[in-house]
């Protein structure tokens, strides 16, 4: 399961919200509020580029199965039906699934047919896709 923003920012806000235990003072405690902000900055991170970053990788799966597709028993239409909604990232993410399983199936086909150069550009596309995910935290100095 890959946790919305959402559910990360809430998780933060119930445990900045309860307080510790006497037994969980000190060292505990305080590594508890540091993993709070490393979430936080993470989420922080994610929400900078997170439509865009949907956007293009819909358009891609779209143009892929639109391309690749019909060769290997699918139909033009089937990514076509699948729209970005109100380009919420709930209806993003939700186009997004339907779009990756769509080509995982398109995958499946491409590796039972031997078709090499489809599933060359398919781990192609999947590596940009990843790249394009990273977050990258800042170095942390250490204390002095």
């Amino acid at each position: 399961m890959t946790p919305t923003m959402v559910e990360l920012l809430n998780g933060c806000i119930l445990t900045l919200m309860t307080p510790p235990r006497p037994e969980d003072t000190g060292p505990f405690s305080a590594a508890r509020i540091r993993l709070a902000a490393l979430v936080n900055r993470l989420v922080a991170l994610e929400c900078a580029d997170a439509a865009a970053v949907r956007v293009w990788e819909n358009a891609a799966l779209r143009a892929l199965i639109a391309e690749a597709g019909p060769g290997h028993g699918m139909s033009p239409g089937d990514a076509a039906e699948t729209t970005d909604g109100d380009y919420s990232l709930a209806a993003l993410d939700a186009a997004n699934a339907r779009l990756r399983r769509l080509v995982i199936r398109l995958h499946e086909a491409a590796e039972q047919a031997r078709d090499s150069e489809l599933d060359r550009k398919i781990l192609e596309l999947y590596c940009e896709m990843a790249r394009r995910r990273e977050l990258h935290l800042a170095p942390v100095k250490p204390a002095a």
